[in-house]
């Protein structure tokens, strides 16, 4: 019988190259080429987690997957908003069409301070 390990384990860091610079703390989304990332640009689906560290393009990235996480508010957000991706590898409360959620803000932030978020995956 064949043997099976899982490329990453729910809940644990995933390690991946950067294809931009990327600041830790921001939200980072797989972004270009095969199995890169880079901070988010706008709202998207495809946002991976939280940079742990601050990288250089092509250096490799640990990204914090789920859990909860401090990120950047774009524009003002209020506890128990919906939050989406944003510019900037930053988040934004949900507005229709917005794109997929990344979590609910635990605390209020205005524009530009931290938020804490429970990630949604």
């Amino acid at each position: 019988m064949a043997e099976y390990l899982p490329v990453r384990i729910p809940g644990k860091a995933l390690v991946v190259p950067a294809s931009a610079a990327v600041t830790g703390g921001q939200l980072v989304a797989q972004v270009s080429g095969s199995n890169t990332c880079a901070a988010t640009a706008f709202a998207t689906a495809r946002w991976l987690g939280v940079a742990a560290f601050d990288v250089a393009t092509g250096e490799l990235l640990t990204i914090h997957c789920g859990g909860t996480q401090e990120l950047t508010a774009s524009g003002d957000i209020t506890a128990g908003d919906i939050v989406v991706a944003a510019a900037a590898g930053a988040v934004a409360t949900a507005t229709p069409g917005a794109g997929q959620q990344v979590g609910i803000a635990l605390t209020t932030a205005a524009s530009g301070a931290k938020v804490r978020v429970q990630m949604a995956r």
